[in-house]
C-alpha cells in the first residue's frame, strides 16, 4: 500500500493548477489547515464528492488489560471519523458514481 505525502498533493497541485512550486506547497498547507482548525473547533468539514470529516465526543468507559484482566478507566476524549460519500464508495468499488448536484 502506498502513502500519499504532502509534498507529492503539492506537486500534483503545481502540475495540475500551475502555481510554483512554492505557491502550491503554500496553499495545501493553508487548506489542511483550516481544515484542522475547523475540526478543533468542533465543526464538520464536507468535502462534495469525497467524505465528511466530524469530530464527536467519547465518554469515560471502562476498558480492561488484555494481559492481566485489570480494569482501567479510559478517560472522556474527542475523536476524528470520516463518513465517505456515495461517491468516493461507488468509485472505490469501480462502479459509476451516483450523480450529485453539489
Amino acid at each position: 500500500m502506498n502513502t500519499i505525502t504532502r509534498a507529492q498533493l503539492a506537486e500534483a497541485i503545481y502540475m495540475q493548477v500551475g502555481l510554483s512550486r512554492n505557491e502550491s506547497a503554500a496553499l495545501l498547507e493553508d487548506v489542511l489547515n483550516r481544515i484542522s482548525a475547523a475540526l478543533q473547533a468542533g465543526d464538520a468539514v464536507k468535502l462534495s464528492a469525497f467524505g465528511t470529516f466530524a469530530v464527536r465526543q467519547k465518554a469515560q468507559r471502562i476498558g480492561r488489560n488484555p494481559k492481566t484482566g485489570v480494569e482501567v478507566p479510559i478517560t472522556p476524549r474527542r475523536v476524528l471519523s470520516f463518513r465517505a460519500s456515495q461517491v468516493l464508495k461507488a468509485r472505490i468499488n469501480g462502479e459509476t458514481p451516483p450523480r450529485t448536484d453539489d
